[in-house]
């Protein structure tokens, strides 16, 4: 799997990916060079990281992310969008290099739209997660980091992964980035098939804010998709802050239940 806090080469002006590998996807040995001087130059090392995650549950799928995009130390952005719709009964959220994210998201939403338009009628899920890793694979060792997790409904609901290495894998629960560790803590506790959609929507944004609050990468706010047989649907945005001063008041009534 790609690991999400990998840390980013930065090349001024962004010819690192276009000019440091020939034809047959090799590394030359004068764009080595020139990177290394690059680096040596760059105060410090640009590390990313996220939280996103998907489950599946007896009413559908659920798919949550955190908004914030990350660069080193600093907050780049605190309002992006991780969790892009592809279909109406498909979403993907994106985890690792924001570029390289937004890039492959929208060659995926054109390959499935042209596949519609020559064959009149939809690529299953399975389908394209397995073009996905298909296009992804030749870029394996480069520095492109791309991790999406498909989440949808097609006969069923359907929750696969797909890494820039070509990775492909299906389950029932995953947790991508940074602060995935965090999240899968929350959900390995309370995650079971009989959740009502109350109950999961709540145990996602509570899974994303327990990352939020240990991870300095992820953070302000929780987005929040449901898919189901009728599409997918999605939450109103919610501000993390909110999530924090419900739990410190949840937390503050049960210490004064105790003391009474």
């Amino acid at each position: 799997m790609c690991e999400m806090e990998t840390s980013f080469h930065w090349d001024p002006g962004r010819r690192a990916f276009c000019g440091k590998y020939n034809s047959q996807l090799q590394p030359t040995n004068d764009s080595v060079m020139k990177d290394e001087r690059s680096l040596s130059l760059w105060p410090f090392r640009l590390a990313h990281g996220t939280t996103t995650l998907g489950f599946i549950f007896q009413g559908g799928v659920i798919a949550a992310a955190d908004t914030r995009a990350s660069a080193g130390g600093l907050v780049a952005c605190p309002a992006v969008h991780k969790i892009t719709p592809i279909h109406s009964h498909l979403v993907v959220t994106s985890s690792g290099s924001g570029a390289d994210c937004m890039l492959w998201e929208r060659i995926l939403i054109r390959e499935i739209r042209l596949y519609q338009l020559r064959h009149g009628h939809r690529l299953s899920i399975r389908a394209t997660a397995k073009l996905l890793s298909s296009m992804l694979h030749p870029f394996k060792g480069t520095e492109m980091c791309v991790a999406l997790t498909l989440c949808g409904w097609d006969n069923g609901p359907k929750l696969i992964y797909v890494c820039s290495d070509g990775a492909r894998l299906q389950g029932d629960v995953f947790s991508v980035g940074s602060g995935s560790p965090y999240a899968y803590g929350v959900l390995d506790r309370e995650l079971r098939w009989s959740l009502s959609k109350g109950e999961a929507i709540s145990l996602a944004r509570e899974a994303v804010f327990r990352a939020t609050h240990r991870d300095a990468y992820s953070g302000n706010n929780v987005d929040l998709f449901h898919i189901t047989a009728q599409g997918w649907s999605q939450r109103k945005r919610e501000d993390l802050k909110e999530e924090y001063y419900r739990d410190k008041e949840k937390k503050g009534k049960k210490k004064n239940d105790k003391l009474k």
